[in-house]
């Protein structure tokens, strides 16, 4: 075993950064940050130390090998690996489109779906996109450079916002390309980036079930893990090769770069690293908000996440279709569920509150009496006074947060505030309802086809309706209970069950084509509805714009005080000699470091990698341990093909590295030193899930599928051989 350095770990444990040209002597530790591509030149002696043959200027242009490969899907990450337009990604990514295509009597789900031909491969789920980047430049001084300071909190808002669409405006111009705004470091710094949107996105390859969501929610998180959690879909675009809505005449994409895949794979201390989309994380949040989220918020989840599922499993019994349209919902909600268990032990068992009390600590003794440093003090103080604002707000507003659930209430009210927006000009819009986001509604209203089972849905309302009811009057909002039938104090279950009923027997929206024409519906004519879901929307309308205001409000003092307080960091690191880097935002991020097991705990230790014996060892022909029995006979007979590696004596299924990652990183390419593809991201274990909010380098390990599992099961298993030859496959 490697020892750990406690020095270092200490350090680390502390402050979210990584030091500037670090060597890679401490290769027993995780390595933090998820770096933006442009940071990459500022720890390329360390990149190299630790095994990168790539030339690391190479990885910061997002248009050029390797980075031009890597995609988003809006959510998850992928990569194109053939000249064909062919994506991979993880099995839990595409799953919903799988689960969007399965019936009952057609389960995808259970039987796996293979494409022999480009004329076999089926739509996904509505709104899915693969998104190419073309360009990348920063406009902090456009978005941010000419506000006064002396802007209230809702005039910066609507300053940024307005700056922000104009920018947004300007770069779409460029048909078939979706531009975004995000802020970097806590709106210190904003960046355009313009991508290829691809609307024509088909499932290729996905296995079934038994083999990409092999172990379900009990391996979830867990290591060892023995899951084939790779799946392939295909771009699609006109025939002149510009974005184009789905249509039998159009052609695969060909991207202007692809990886190679290798099929010589990794072996234990080798360079290893990630690029993908990560969504976010939460290592500079202050201590008022660490301890509300751990102290109140994650708890409250979890008892409501509890009942959310236990009433699914109730009313959406297994084998039926109630069951197969509320799949994608339940493994969500449990990997949601087990997160958020693991986020709280996790703060436990490092102390993360007595670490963030530290580090701020240690940050106002850096600011000390120093004049220049004085206006950093001054925004923190007003940043943990907002924070403590926005906790007590978000309280107030958890329960009738749930109990407006309702996937009717929720359409109606998108549907009567698209109503309102329509009345003015686009540039004037709120974001989300201007005419860029049109499609996106219209998907949006046809995903619900099917996902939404009246009976389950009746179910779940009524169930979260009962824990609003039991708050405090003062906390309840007299027009929704008024609809609802909730009298006073009491709650009469079976009165508000029947109104709730009444509800859906009336409705029109459950109806797909009345939805998308209610589209065109004007501001009067919905008004004029006695649809009683419309009818709720309208009532509550008022409220709802209230919670927005407020919401709106927060945002723009936060737009004022956070960048100080970032700017305050990134100094105080930097008179340490370090990097700071921002905080998971959904861009484009590159994490690395090696192939490497851990012993989370005493007397526990992670192998590096788990093989196909693993799943046989697992197996119970019962779910979620139901391997197929061809992988399975294959497996006994040590089949393996070109796939083995030598030192594990079998065919890797999965393996660990110490690398840095999150939520959104599913599906990020795992390249070698070289920049091939050796797996794809898809977990991390137990004791990392905390690493959202404060990094641990002995515990934080990520999980991957790995390429040789990905390329024996297509070959042997699934019959995909096609798929391989199409890839280019490097031994």
């Amino acid at each position: 075993m490697t020892k750990w350095k406690t020095a270092k770990v200490s350090r680390f444990l502390l402050y979210p950064l990584a030091a500037l040209g670090l060597a890679a002597s401490s290769q027993g530790f995780a390595k933090e940050g998820m770096f933006t591509p442009e940071q990459l030149p500022l720890i390329k002696n360390d990149l190299v130390a630790t095994g990168l043959q790539l030339p690391p200027e190479s990885l910061t242009s997002l248009t050029e090998f390797p980075m031009g490969a890597i995609v988003s899907l809006g959510g998850c990450s992928a990569s194109f690996v053939s000249p064909q337009g062919l994506v991979v990604t993880n099995h839990h990514c595409a799953r919903g489109s799988v689960q969007y295509n399965s019936t009952a009597e057609n389960n995808y789900l259970v039987n796996g779906f293979v494409a022999k031909s480009l004329d076999e491969e089926l739509p996904a789920a509505p709104g899915s996109r693969i998104y190419v980047t073309v360009d990348f430049k920063d406009v902090t001084n456009d978005v941010v450079g000419g506000l006064d300071s002396n802007l209230t909190g809702r005039e910066r808002y609507d300053a940024i916002t307005n700056n922000k669409k104009r920018i947004v405006a300007e770069c779409e111009k460029d048909q078939g390309h979706r531009c975004s705004v995000p802020s970097f470091h806590q709106g210190l710094e904003y960046k355009l980036i313009k991508q290829l949107e691809i609307k024509d996105v088909r499932i290729t390859y996905s296995p079934a079930d038994a083999i990409g969501q092999y172990g379900g929610d009990i391996d979830n998180w867990m290591w060892p893990r023995h899951t084939g959690d790779f799946a392939f879909y295909r771009a699609y675009v006109g025939k002149d090769g510009k974005p184009a809505d789905f249509s039998k005449d159009n052609v695969p994409y060909q991207p202007a770069h692809t990886l190679k895949v290798s099929a010589a794979g990794l072996d234990e201390g080798d360079f290893a690293m990630a690029v993908g989309y990560p969504g976010s994380t939460q290592r500079y949040q202050r201590l008022v908000t660490v301890k509300h989220v751990f102290g109140w918020s994650y708890p409250q989840w979890i008892t409501a996440l509890e009942d959310w599922i236990a009433m699914i499993e109730k009313t959406a019994p297994e084998g039926s279709d109630a069951r197969v349209k509320y799949e994608a919902s339940l493994a969500g909600l449990n990997n949601f569920m087990k997160n958020t268990v693991g986020q709280i032990n996790g703060a436990k068992r490092v102390g993360l509150v007595e670490r963030r009390a530290q580090r701020e600590q240690d940050l106002l003794a850096w600011i000390g009496n120093v004049p220049e440093r004085q206006q950093y003090r001054d925004a923190i103080e007003k940043l943990d006074k907002l924070e403590t604002e926005i906790s007590a707000f978000n309280k107030a507003s958890f329960l009738y947060g749930n109990a407006s659930r309702s996937q009717m209430l929720s359409t109606a009210k998108r549907l009567y505030r698209l109503a309102i927006e329509k009345q003015k000009p686009d540039a004037d819009r709120e974001l989300g309802y201007q005419e860029r986001d049109m499609a996106r509604i219209k998907q949006g209203l046809q995903r619900i086809e099917r996902r939404f089972d009246a009976e389950v849905e009746q179910a779940l309302w009524l169930m979260f309706i009962e824990k609003y009811a039991a708050q405090q009057q003062s906390q309840r909002v007299a027009a929704f209970d008024k609809f609802i039938g909730l009298e006073g104090a009491s709650f009469n279950k079976d009165k508000v069950a029947k109104q709730l009923s009444s509800f859906y027997d009336r409705t029109v929206l459950t109806d797909l084509d009345k939805r998308i024409e209610l589209m065109d519906a004007t501001k009067a004519e919905l008004e004029a509805s006695d649809d009683p879901f419309m009818q709720l929307a309208i009532a509550t309308f008022d409220y709802g714009q209230e919670i927005e205001d407020k919401e709106k409000l927060h945002a723009g003092k936060r737009a004022s005080l956070r960048p100080q307080y970032m700017k305050a960091i990134i100094d105080w690191q930097r008179s340490m000699g370090k990097l700071a880097y921002p905080d998971a935002n959904s861009t484009l991020r590159v994490t690395y470091g090696k192939v490497l097991g851990g012993s989370p705990k005493d007397g526990l230790i992670y192998q590096p990698f788990t093989k196909l014996e693993g799943i046989v060892e697992k197996d119970t022909g019962e779910e979620p341990f139901n391997s197929p029995k061809k992988q399975l006979k294959l497996i006994k007979a040590k089949h393996y093909g070109d796939y083995e590696l030598k030192s594990l004596g079998s065919v890797p299924v999965n393996f660990l590295t110490d690398l840095d990652s999150t939520g959104g990183n599913s599906g990020s390419a795992t390249l070698n030193s070289k920049g091939e593809l050796i797996g794809l991201l898809f977990d991390g274990t137990f004791e990392s899930v905390n690493s959202d909010w404060d990094f641990d380098p002995r515990t934080t390990r990520t999980i991957h599928v790995d390429s040789r599992y990905m390329l024996w099961v297509m070959e042997y298993v699934d019959d995909a051989k096609h798929l391989v030859k199409e890839m280019t496959i490097v031994k």
